[in-house]
């Protein structure tokens, strides 16, 4: 067994190349999407496989992955509101005064943090609602599906009061962890 190298602190490279730490964080909307995505796949692989290769479609795979489809949409923005990666136009904020920034960063947050709530309230309202109504081919309330859509709300109003609570000890301060976009 040969011992490794030791290498000279003096010794002087043109390239130096280090492998940066991977560190893997489970975030419960990004196991549920995973999950609900590859779940999605399945359903249309089989709709697929029924349809083309055995001649006899399932009925209840379009509707399934219709709303396996929803589902993955709401549990999927929750991801992007943890990141950042909604869209939005920041652009006119580049060009304002640091305080009118500021100010319209701190509107923009109060603006989205209320437009997720009452998303999340009529995620709630049409849940319940929803009870007494099936879906069409598989005889579940439809309830099922609109509650992992309001899921999908919660999670992204958690998401967002985290966002808004991050912003707020900056002072509405742009984030430093954050690549600004170039304007040339």
């Amino acid at each position: 067994m040969t011992q490794p190298q030791q290498q000279d602190p003096t010794e002087v490279h043109l390239i130096e190349v280090a492998d940066p730490e991977v560190k893997i964080e489970p975030f419960i909307e990004d196991i549920l999407g995973f999950v609900i995505f590859w779940t999605l796949a399945g359903v249309v692989f089989l709709q697929f496989f029924s349809r083309y290769v055995m001649n006899d479609s399932y009925a209840w795979t379009e509707e399934i992955s219709r709303y396996l489809l929803m589902w993955v949409t709401f549990i999927g923005a929750a991801t992007a509101m943890r990141r950042g990666t909604h869209i939005g136009v920041e652009a006119i904020q580049h060009f304002l005064p640091e305080g009118l920034a500021r100010l319209s960063r701190f509107i923009i947050d109060g603006l989205t943090l209320g437009f997720i709530a009452c998303l999340c309230w009529f995620g709630i309202t049409i849940t319940e609602r929803m009870q007494i109504q099936t879906m069409t081919v598989i005889e579940w309330p439809m309830s099922i599906v609109y509650g992992g859509i309001a899921l999908g709300c919660f999670l992204m109003l958690y998401r967002c009061i985290r966002v808004v609570f991050g912003n707020a000890r900056r002072g509405w301060r742009p984030d430093p962890n954050k690549v600004d976009l170039i304007i040339d």
